[in-house]
């Protein structure tokens, strides 16, 4: 029984050091403001397509989903290729967000371009850091 009432009272004590330290981490993490009020600038402005903009017609909606399953649908794109805004507007696909490289960039138009018609998609896809 006193050993059970020593590994307790260890274990709190542990953990009470622990708590502090873990909240000071994430409390840093919380307080950093995330840089992209460029960008919100630039959509709130409605001089850019944003998802508001998305299509209702069934067409439209369908070619988006077909771009979008294609796009996750390979492994070989990071996760913020598989993220992009993908707005379709009377059968033109519009291409928006942030990608890794020059080759997702081009992977990716070259996916709604099949599917879409090459005449028919506005790549905005920026590469990060440029």
């Amino acid at each position: 029984m006193r050993t059970r009432t020593l590994l307790f009272s260890a274990s709190v004590l542990a953990s009470a050091f622990l708590l502090p330290i873990g909240t000071s981490f994430a409390q840093s993490d919380a307080n950093r403001a995330a840089d992209n009020t460029a960008i919100n600038q630039r959509d709130s402005g409605h001089e850019t397509l944003t998802p508001m903009d998305q299509s209702n017609k069934p067409s439209d909606i369908k070619m988006t989903r077909e771009i979008r399953r294609a796009i996750v649908k390979d492994r070989a794109l990071s996760t913020d290729a598989k993220n992009i805004k993908i707005i379709t507007i009377d059968g033109a696909v519009t291409l928006r967000g942030p990608v890794k490289t020059d080759q997702e960039r081009a992977d990716i138009a070259a996916k709604a371009a099949q599917l879409a018609g090459d005449s028919n998609v506005h790549n905005e896809l920026e590469v990060a850091g440029r």
